[in-house]
């Protein structure tokens, strides 16, 4: 009988589809800013709400939600504060979450064993409920992070820039966190808390290696993500691995395969651009130029550059040594 008419396993499919879309999308912005930890940062926060509920006996999935929001809020606020650095945070929630995690699992009686599905990955056990809360968080992390991808690129390539377009930079530096600690809980059920990161950041460095420019980086960022998860699941369910494992382990093989890529690929592009270039302009001096430019001559002064050009009958020149460049 063909596994994938197996109601579970189709389950398992769209939500792998789901996350492998979602996590580089948002990660195409966290790579940006040179903060890849933070996914694993947040995953072990999100251990503190996956123990919460263990403990409280409800879905682990809305307090991983909640407090790995909670998490990424404040390691913000210190960052922006300036009373903690961005690595100093980080360690801050990788070893409280992780610990508070394993000490109210451990008070559930179920232990550090009660975590591994959601530390590793359980697709298999995805029930309705699961993957409805799953495709509502996807949705709305790409409606924001597309929607606002012309603000969130400048925040993440120059945030001294981006405060000079008037953008309220304070506030979307909170968007790109809490939409990360929403990627990283959703996708706790699919490659894992431990492994999310990976997931959020291999694909989009892949990418970056073979596509120019940040639309098709992110793009070529989620094509990969979505092959490699779909890929990663099926070979799991026929090979009979830890799907987590195997849709990671894809990611870094579209990695490797991307570096003599990327060089087949620049050479190609130079070779092109070389081709295409025009050839340089022919500097021709003007042989005789009777008038003489200078402060009140009655032309037009344009700062450009090292020098001063002057509007001259309607075109430009600019006065070099013994004559003047005509522009």
């Amino acid at each position: 009988m063909d596994l994938l008419a197996f109601a579970f396993i189709q389950r398992a499919l769209l939500a792998s589809a789901l996350v492998g879309l979602s996590a580089p999308t948002i990660g195409t912005y966290i790579v940006q800013r040179r903060l890849s930890l933070l996914g694993d940062g947040l995953g072990h926060v999100a251990i503190a709400g996956v123990g919460l509920a263990l403990m409280t006996g409800t879905a682990p999935l809305p307090w991983a939600v909640a407090i790995c929001m909670v998490g990424a809020i404040l390691i913000e606020a210190l960052r922006q504060s300036g009373r903690a650095t961005g690595d100093v945070g980080l360690a801050v929630l990788f070893y409280g979450g992780l610990a508070a995690g394993v000490l109210m699992a451990s008070v559930a009686g179920q232990g550090a064993g009660g975590l591994s599905s959601y530390l590793f990955g359980s697709l298999n056990t995805i029930s309705p409920s699961d993957l409805w809360v799953v495709g509502g968080l996807t949705i709305l992390i790409l409606v924001v992070a597309l929607g606002l991808s012309p603000q969130l690129f400048a925040l993440s390539a120059d945030e001294d820039f981006a405060k000079t377009l008037g953008l309220p930079v304070r506030v979307y530096n909170y968007v790109i966190v809490v939409l990360a600690a929403i990627t990283v809980t959703t996708a706790m059920r699919t490659v894992g808390l431990l492994l999310v990161s990976a997931l959020m950041v291999i694909p989009v460095a892949a990418a970056q290696n073979i596509f120019r420019g940040f639309w098709r980086g992110m793009w070529g960022a989620m094509g990969i993500g979505l092959i490699a998860s779909l890929g990663g699941y099926l070979a799991s369910i026929y090979a009979n691995l830890a799907p987590g494992a195997m849709i990671v382990l894809i990611t870094i093989a579209f990695f490797i395969v991307s570096w003599p890529l990327a060089g087949l690929l620049h050479r190609h592009w130079h070779r092109n651009q070389d081709a295409t270039d025009p050839l340089p302009a022919v500097h021709e001096p003007v042989a005789e130029h009777v008038h003489v430019h200078g402060p009140g001559c009655g032309h037009d002064m344009v700062r450009h550059g090292d020098h001063i050009d002057y509007i001259h009958s309607g075109e430009l020149h600019s006065p070099h040594q013994d004559h003047y460049d005509q522009h």
